[in-house]
């Protein structure tokens, strides 16, 4: 009876390891790239299409990988009128001239099949299409006025948070003012911090450019 007993656990034993592996995470389909953003309010994890928004991707990766969004803002929180919990949140290195890098063609959600849904992650541009760069946002809830329509290009969608949802949702609420035109109450009062931002899958590509924003001036200068 004893080693029936004990035959009977080493079979539920290992039942339950395999069901445990089993469970556990894949790695990332191919095309995707996993980047892991730490916020002051907690980490977000976003995965990056590649394979239908690869110049998009680029571009962000180029900013990861240089460290440029490290130490930058969620600065802006755009909540809906008729729906204060849905909207977006922005972050980025907003005008700061010594982080940019040079702008690249952009690409249309009718391009790139990327819709903006809840949690897609997308380049915040000005009024000319290509003049995406270094600033991007996070939906909260679909935003379908944002994808490409006929004679509208819209903003390029380039990947999704798959993990700190409730950290997007978070800084959404967050108590917002002050800002102009568009911007307009939209701007977050209290920081949030984006402290740095990491890619997890396959190796780094630094653009090799100057990092300016670290050169120490004035008084903060070291001798």
């Amino acid at each position: 009876m004893r080693r029936v007993m004990m035959g009977l656990l080493a079979v539920a034993t290992v039942a339950s390891a395999g069901g445990a592996q089993s469970a556990a995470p894949a790695g990332p389909k191919p095309g995707i790239v996993r980047v892991r953003i730490v916020t002051s309010e907690g980490p977000i994890l976003l995965a990056l299409d590649t394979r239908h928004a690869p110049k998009t991707t680029k571009n962000f990766l180029a900013y990861v990988d240089d460290g440029r969004f490290d130490g930058t803002d969620f600065y802006r929180a755009s909540r809906q009128k008729s729906s204060p919990k849905s909207g977006f949140i922005q972050a980025g290195i907003r005008t700061d001239a010594r982080r940019i890098l040079p702008p690249f063609p952009l690409e249309t959600t009718a391009m790139t099949g990327i819709k903006h849904l809840d949690g897609t992650i997308s380049m915040a541009r000005g009024m000319t299409p290509a003049s995406a760069g270094g600033n991007f946002f996070i939906a909260v809830g679909p935003a379908p006025a944002m994808d490409a329509r006929p004679g509208y290009p819209g903003y390029a969608a380039f990947g999704h948070v798959v993990a700190g949802m409730d950290v997007v949702k978070r800084i959404l609420a967050k108590p917002t003012g002050g800002g102009m035109d568009a911007f307009k109450d939209q701007m977050i009062l209290k920081r949030v911090a984006l402290v740095s931002a990491r890619r997890l899958d396959g190796v780094a590509k630094p653009t090799g450019l100057p990092r300016a924003w670290l050169i120490k001036t004035g008084p903060d200068r070291k001798k």
